[in-house]
């Protein structure tokens, strides 16, 4: 059979470090006949050879070519790829891992669409992700439509012949930026990209003792030497105009102007300053045209202008500035939907300083500037910094990112950015949104895994991006509104709660380590009234894809003995409701505590109420002290479940017969069963 994916990996010393990656491709769902794993030693001086030997015997789908020290991993990679058997070719470092389905769908992306590239979603627990390339599915894609150019890394699949075809091969020896080189050369002649955006593919993990691929100390003219390299690739495929600007001006903003900024640029020496500044002034004036200075947000366009004069005090200063600026949310409104999604109303804004001062903007003939405050000593005198073509930039995101996998996800949110007057002729950009997270499954991805999901806001404007907390500025009546919830099927708690001591909104998915009965302590417990059958009503919200969850009922007689009950935690139209037997074996007469577990059965117990008990062991519940829950609400709920109990005996008796009939005449019975 045919290899599909050849995984190639350059392997030096990894030591334990190698573990996650390894069991991660022997966790595939790609059969094993399909892919090949090729470790390319490259001159390992630890235990690493004969442990990747045995491997490869116990498993026939894995190889291991050993070669002399080359000292970086452009060699290993281009042995990889000559070896290569698989119609793809899929680049791993030794201490990052894959998760199980990823090169099943990866493969099947490309070979759907024919791509010569696919490009996974990844996570990183320590390093920038760019997270707007994967806010989608996209199936076919180039460089002059999608933003390929933020993911710079080669851990991707590319297909194989399109790499020999067109002689794309890593610098070999070391050197910097030798994937961002490699990716540029692909991204040019590849015709089809397809992005994964709907799972995560590919994990980068911090190693513990710092390192990574990449954590070496920068030394200035062997890095902007290699990054000229590369701008030249960009110049010798492009013609002049807005889409090279817009290549250029992304090297400009990250790996020129970037490593001017804060916080690294506050750390330099004078010395390595000057030295970071003598290599980057000439590559600036030789390659970022006015027209990609003129596409830079404000701030950043400060910065270049700045370095364009070589003004390295006034580099500093402005990061100085930008360092103390921070995104501010605040958390107007929480409100669960019955669609299982948790809507957030929020405001958010750009502030600066210990005192978290608004970002202040000036108003002069209908333009907007920067405060002159800010911008003091960096302009000549008089000069404003002019932030009009920028005021239509200020954007907000809200994202959910698991705390540890780091794995992120963009939630659908709305914002309008007004621009607010303060005092005198000063002015802020205050964004107003409102937005849905949820747990659980929407279209083209699954539930989100059990864990701490942290609730996020990026905020942009003026060439500056912040991601800011949500939840510890908040509106009083939101912690009211924060119930937990039971939600999907199968059924499992999320707890969104504030935590401690920061007061972040955070949801606790599937019991990581949050419980039910302590979020429900202080809540309100109620009985349904009526001769059904005994439920009480709690404080937990459900939705209406939420199924049941088993619980245990505690029964404790006035004796002090106990008898523990198997109970559900039903859902209906938005509660929970716990059902109470009519009758406990052996149960005393008198009165009984009633409590119940409903985090499993080592969890902790929630007091419920108490109830006299009849002869016989009869549970009164309608003679408890439990307040009733409001008559209104019953009439609806009655109405409801009559409604739904009516729906599934027409389902189940009309069903068949309707299915039975000619396609016009269903869809007439079907909407006039929609108006009954």
């Amino acid at each position: 059979m045919a290899v599909k994916v050849s995984v190639v990996i350059p392997v030096y010393n990894p030591g334990k470090y190698i573990d996650p990656c390894i069991d991660s491709l022997l966790a595939q769902t790609l059969p094993a006949a399909d892919f090949e794993v090729l470790f390319v030693n490259d001159g390992s001086t630890d235990d690493t050879p004969g442990r990747l030997d045995k491997l490869a015997e116990e498993h026939p789908h894995f190889r291991v070519i050993h070669i002399p020290n080359s000292g970086w991993p452009g060699k290993p990679r281009n042995i990889g790829v000559s070896e290569a058997k698989g119609e793809y070719v899929q680049f791993v470092d030794q201490d990052d891992h894959m998760a199980s389905d990823a090169l099943r769908r990866m493969y099947e992306m490309g070979r759907r669409n024919g791509s010569d590239i696919v490009i996974g979603k990844v996570a990183s627990n320590f390093r920038g992700v760019p997270h707007g390339v994967f806010r989608t599915n996209r199936e076919k894609c180039d460089l002059t439509d999608a933003p390929l150019y933020d993911s710079l890394t080669p851990h991707k699949m590319f297909r194989t012949e399109f790499l020999r075809e067109n002689g794309i091969a890593y610098p070999e020896g070391k050197r910097r930026l030798e994937d961002q080189l490699y990716m540029m050369q692909s991204y040019f002649p590849a015709k089809v990209v397809s992005i994964l955006g709907n799972y995560t593919c590919y994990y980068y993990s911090k190693r513990d003792d710092g390192q990574n691929a990449g954590s070496a100390k920068l030394v200035p003219s062997g890095y902007y030497g290699n990054l000229r390299e590369i701008l030249q690739v960009v110049v010798d495929n492009t013609e002049p105009g807005e889409f090279r600007d817009r290549l250029l001006r992304r090297f400009y903003r990250v790996e020129m102007l970037g490593r001017l900024s804060e916080p690294g640029v506050l750390k330099f020496t004078p010395e390595y300053l000057d030295e970071m500044v003598d290599v980057i002034r000439p590559l600036a004036e030789d390659f970022m045209t006015d027209g990609v200075h003129e596409g830079l947000g404000s701030v950043t366009r400060l910065r270049s202008t700045l370095l364009r004069a070589d003004d390295r005090e006034g580099l500093m200063k402005i990061a100085r500035f930008a360092s103390s600026v921070k995104g501010a949310a605040r958390l107007e409104d929480f409100e669960w939907e019955s669609d299982d999604r948790i809507a957030l109303s929020l405001t958010g804004r750009l502030v600066h300083g210990e005192d978290k001062e608004p970002l202040r903007l000036i108003r002069r003939d209908n333009r907007y500037f920067l405060h002159p405050e800010i911008t003091e000593g960096l302009l000549p005198a008089g000069e404003l910094l002019d932030v009009t073509s920028d005021m239509n930039d200020f954007k907000g995101e809200l994202s959910l990112r698991n705390r540890e996998t780091a794995v992120e996800w963009p939630c659908p949110v709305d914002f309008s950015a007004e621009v607010e007057k303060l005092d005198g002729d000063s002015y802020e950009v205050v964004l107003r949104g409102r937005g849905h997270v949820t747990s659980e499954a929407v279209k083209g991805r699954g539930r989100v895994s059990r864990g701490f999901w942290d609730v996020w806001v990026p905020l942009r404007g003026l060439g500056l991006v912040r991601k800011a907390r949500l939840g510890a500025d908040r509106a009083p009546r939101v912690d009211a509104k924060c119930l937990p919830a039971v939600l999907g099927s199968p059924a499992r708690p999320v707890i969104p709660y504030f935590t401690d001591p920061h007061g972040n909104l955070t949801l606790d998915v599937a019991g990581r380590a949050k419980k039910l009965a302590v979020y429900l302590a202080d809540r309100p417990v109620r009985r349904m009234p009526g001769a059904g059958r005994p439920e009480l009503r709690l404080d937990v919200f459900t939705g209406t894809k939420s199924g049941s969850r088993a619980a245990e009922l505690i029964v404790t007689a006035a004796d002090g003995t106990s008898r523990t009950v198997p109970t559900t935690l039903r859902p209906d139209h938005g509660r929970a409701y716990l059902a109470v037997p009519a009758r406990v074996a052996d149960l005393p007469e008198g009165t009984a505590r009633l409590s119940a577990r409903l985090d499993g059965p080592k969890g902790p117990e929630l007091p419920l109420c108490e109830v006299p008990v009849a002869a016989g062991g009869r549970i009164r519940l309608d003679r408890s002290d439990v307040a009733v829950v409001d008559p209104a609400l019953v009439r609806v709920v009655t109405v409801r479940r009559r409604r739904a109990a009516l729906r599934r005996m027409l389902r189940s008796a009309g069903g068949p017969i309707v299915r039975r009939l000619p396609s016009s005449t269903r869809k007439k019975v079907r909407r006039l069963a929609a108006r009954f």
